[in-house]
C-alpha cells in the first residue's frame, strides 16, 4: 500500500509530488511528466499528443517511463480482441480516467521498479480505460499472471546496421487482430524520437510504436541500457517482410530487420 512497506512514501500532489512543495508545476496548457499515463493509454487529444512527443525528446525521465511501460498498449489490444468475442464495441463510448489517478499510478511504477508490483500498478492503470467493458472482458484480459512484463514470441530476428552501429531484436507473434512484436534497440545515440515501422512483402507500411531517445543514448557507456518496448501492428506474421527502425519526421533509417531467417 503506498505510504506503507514497500510503497512510495510520496505520490503526486503531495509533498515533493508534482504540484506539491518541492515538485515540478505543471505549467498552464503545457505538456508535462504527468501526461505519461494518458499518453500511453491514448487519452490525449491530437495536438495533445503532438506536444508531448515533442517534449519526450528532450526529457529522459519520461522517456524511461514510456519505455518502462511499453507494453500497455498490446495489453489494450488484447482487450479490443477479447471485447470483439465477447459482442461488445471496444471504440464505443469509455469514460475518461481521472487525470490524478493516471498521475498517481504512474509515479506509483516509477517508485516502485520491482517486475511484480510494476506488472500489478499497469494493469490498474490499464483497468481505468477497460472498466467501462464489464467485469467479465475485463477479468479476461487483466490476469495479472497472463501478462507477462516480457511478452512471449514465436519468433525473434536480429540486425546490426553497419553504418549506424545501431543493433535491434524483433520478436513477433501471431495474434487474432494481427501480430504482437517486441523490440530491443541499442548502441543508439539522441536526442531522438524514433518509430518502429512493419513493412509487408507488398510494400504497405504500419507503425507499430514510438518511443524518445535521451541525449546519452542507449547502449552506450553510462546511459540506462537498452531500448525495449512493444505493440503491435495488423499484419499477420506471414505478410510482414521487414522492421525498420526510423527517426521520426525523417527519412533516416536506423536499422532494418528481416522478418525472416537469413
Amino acid at each position: 500500500m503506498p505510504g506503507g512497506p514497500g510503497g512510495p512514501d510520496r505520490l503526486p500532489g503531495g509533498p515533493g509530488g508534482p504540484g506539491g512543495p518541492g515538485g515540478p508545476e505543471r505549467a498552464s496548457g503545457g505538456p508535462d511528466h504527468v501526461d505519461v499515463g494518458a499518453y500511453l493509454l491514448g487519452l490525449l487529444e491530437p495536438a495533445e499528443r503532438t506536444a508531448f512527443e515533442e517534449h519526450l525528446a528532450g526529457c529522459p525521465q519520461c522517456a524511461e517511463q514510456v519505455a518502462d511501460l511499453g507494453f500497455v498498449e498490446p495489453l489494450l489490444a488484447e482487450y479490443a480482441a477479447s471485447a470483439v468475442d465477447a459482442g461488445l464495441d471496444p471504440a464505443g463510448p469509455t469514460p475518461r480516467p481521472d487525470p490524478a489517478l493516471l498521475d498517481r499510478l504512474v509515479a506509483d511504477v516509477t517508485a516502485g521498479r520491482r517486475r511484480g508490483r510494476v506488472r500489478r500498478l499497469v494493469l490498474a492503470l490499464a483497468a481505468t480505460v477497460m472498466v467501462a467493458a464489464g467485469p467479465t472482458v475485463t477479468a479476461a484480459v487483466l490476469t495479472a499472471d497472463s501478462a507477462p512484463a516480457v511478452v512471449a514470441v514465436a519468433e525473434q530476428f536480429t540486425a546490426t546496421d553497419p553504418g549506424t552501429g545501431a543493433r535491434a531484436t524483433v520478436g513477433l507473434d501471431g495474434t487474432t487482430w494481427g501480430s504482437r512484436v517486441s523490440l530491443q534497440l541499442d548502441n543508439v545515440k539522441g536526442p531522438l524520437t524514433c518509430r518502429l515501422v512493419a513493412v509487408s512483402h507488398s510494400g504497405e507500411r504500419q507503425t507499430v510504436t514510438t518511443w524518445s531517445i535521451p541525449a546519452n543514448g542507449y547502449g552506450n557507456p553510462g546511459d540506462a541500457g537498452a531500448v525495449r518496448t512493444t505493440g503491435g501492428a495488423a499484419l499477420r506474421p506471414g505478410d510482414i517482410d521487414h522492421f525498420e527502425v526510423r527517426v521520426q519526421g525523417s527519412d533516416r533509417v536506423l536499422v532494418t530487420v528481416p522478418a525472416h531467417q537469413v
